[in-house]
């Protein structure tokens, strides 16, 4: 099993802070988004390709070519700006 967890107003879109699926072979963090973004409009505003988001992988910043393993916890999250 795979846990995404989703940040801020990404959390807040999608009324959800987290969720589990099943480990795939070869889901990497750019599959990963497009099949969650493929769910619903509302999910795809949120997830898809068009929006800037940021993702971590057990806590380390993660590429979209970023391989997945199960047991790995996925975190999007928007970009941070601080003031």
């Amino acid at each position: 099993m795979i846990t995404v967890r989703f940040f801020a107003g990404v959390r807040e879109a999608l009324q959800t802070d987290a969720l589990q699926l099943p480990h795939r072979p070869d889901l990497t963090v750019a599959a990963l988004r497009t099949q969650l973004a493929d769910r619903d409009p509302l999910w795809s505003a949120q997830l898809g390709s068009s929006r800037l988001l940021m993702c971590a992988v057990n806590e380390v910043m993660a590429s979209p070519d970023t391989a997945l393993n199960d047991g790995d916890v996925v975190a999007f999250f928007p970009p941070v700006t601080g003031g």
